[in-house]
């Protein structure tokens, strides 16, 4: 009897392993946060320079969103290279059935998002940006969930709250942006670091 419920949770194993992207990395999460609020940081102190006006055709706009689009590719090109090196440790491949899958679900909400933070851009809707990109972004963590580790969802969970609430408290979105991209990265990674890459 032993030896059979042994099988069963060996086949529950197999089948978890083969139908989640287990390779994603905990640390990459911390790095994305750390890269968050540096970004804050960095448009907190060129919005002041700005005396707090935001114009779209400004020099201190097109820095802001330089400082965003650095912060976005860095924590990409970071979170792909840990999650590399976190599959070859593992013997996995990091580019397969499961991988596509969470990434094609990643990327619905996420890209709707930013087409949609741009519409907002050029409309002047500048206080809906950061609110909106929270909420899609929680979104999208959700919705890829289904295909990597349990903790993204509840990630996704409490950034898509926190976007709800800055939408409520106008005017205060670079600090909830920081609190839900920065603080919530570095928390959830840490929290998956130490469950899942120091094994």
């Amino acid at each position: 009897m032993e030896n059979y419920l042994k099988d069963i949770q060996d086949i529950k194993k197999m089948m978890d392993k083969s139908s989640q992207f287990i390779s994603l990395s905990g640390l990459s999460g911390i790095m994305a946060g750390v890269y968050a609020l540096t970004g804050a940081f960095f448009i907190k102190y060129i919005d002041a320079l700005d005396s707090g006006y935001v114009i779209v055709d400004s020099y201190s706009f097109k820095l802001i969103l330089l400082v965003a689009v650095a912060v976005l590719v860095l924590s990409v090109v970071t979170g792909l290279l840990l999650s590399v090196r976190k599959a070859k440790k593992q013997g996995e491949t990091i580019w397969n059935s499961t991988s596509k899958r969470l990434v094609a679900n990643f990327l619905i909400p996420l890209v709707t998002g930013g087409v949609f933070a741009l519409l907002l851009i050029k409309n002047h809707y500048y206080g809906l940006i950061a609110p909106i990109t929270l909420i899609f972004y929680g979104m999208a963590c959700i919705n890829a969930s289904r295909y990597t580790l349990r903790d993204v969802r509840y990630l996704g969970l409490t950034i898509t709250g926190i976007g709800l609430v800055a939408t409520y408290f106008m005017g205060y979105g670079l600090e909830f942006w920081a609190l839900g991209f920065g603080v919530c990265h570095i928390l959830y990674g840490s929290v998956m670091y130490f469950k899942y890459d120091r094994k």
